[in-house]
């Protein structure tokens, strides 16, 4: 498994840095920059369909689009929670958090390879996930 998953990280990081489609134009000649897309923080107010009180959120998302020789995205989402109890393994949570990394590398017009980092109250370790994004 660690052979695949090594040549695995060895391709994509091939067609990263061989593949010219969708590179940014250099800025003054430079070969790196940084372009925000999206930053942004929402505060929410939780409420089931019951009417209940669900406790409070933050969340917050940014998506930046840099270049370091060729282009990529990066991408964060994290949603904190507060006051939202549940039972999760027999216990009782009332506050909990999700994070997700996001390296994203354009191919062709409406195909990127992407690359997730998760971590999370819910699961013990953090997940790696691997895989294709189409854009519509």
């Amino acid at each position: 498994m660690k052979f695949f998953a090594r040549f695995f990280l060895t391709f994509i990081a091939v067609i990263w840095f061989s593949s010219p489609a969708f590179t940014l134009p250099s800025v003054d000649g430079k070969v790196f920059g940084l372009y925000p897309i999206t930053n942004e923080v929402s505060f929410l107010k939780n409420v089931d369909d019951a009417g209940l009180d669900r406790g409070l959120t933050m969340q917050i998302i940014a998506i930046n689009s840099f270049k370091l020789w060729t282009e990529f995205t990066f991408e964060f989402t994290a949603d904190f929670n507060w006051d939202m109890a549940y039972e999760l393994d027999g216990s009782i949570m009332s506050n909990d958090h999700y994070i997700e990394l996001s390296l994203v590398k354009p191919v062709i017009k409406n195909l990127s390879l992407n690359y997730q980092r998760i971590y999370s109250t819910f699961e013990p370790e953090p997940i790696n996930q691997f895989g294709f994004r189409l854009s519509f």
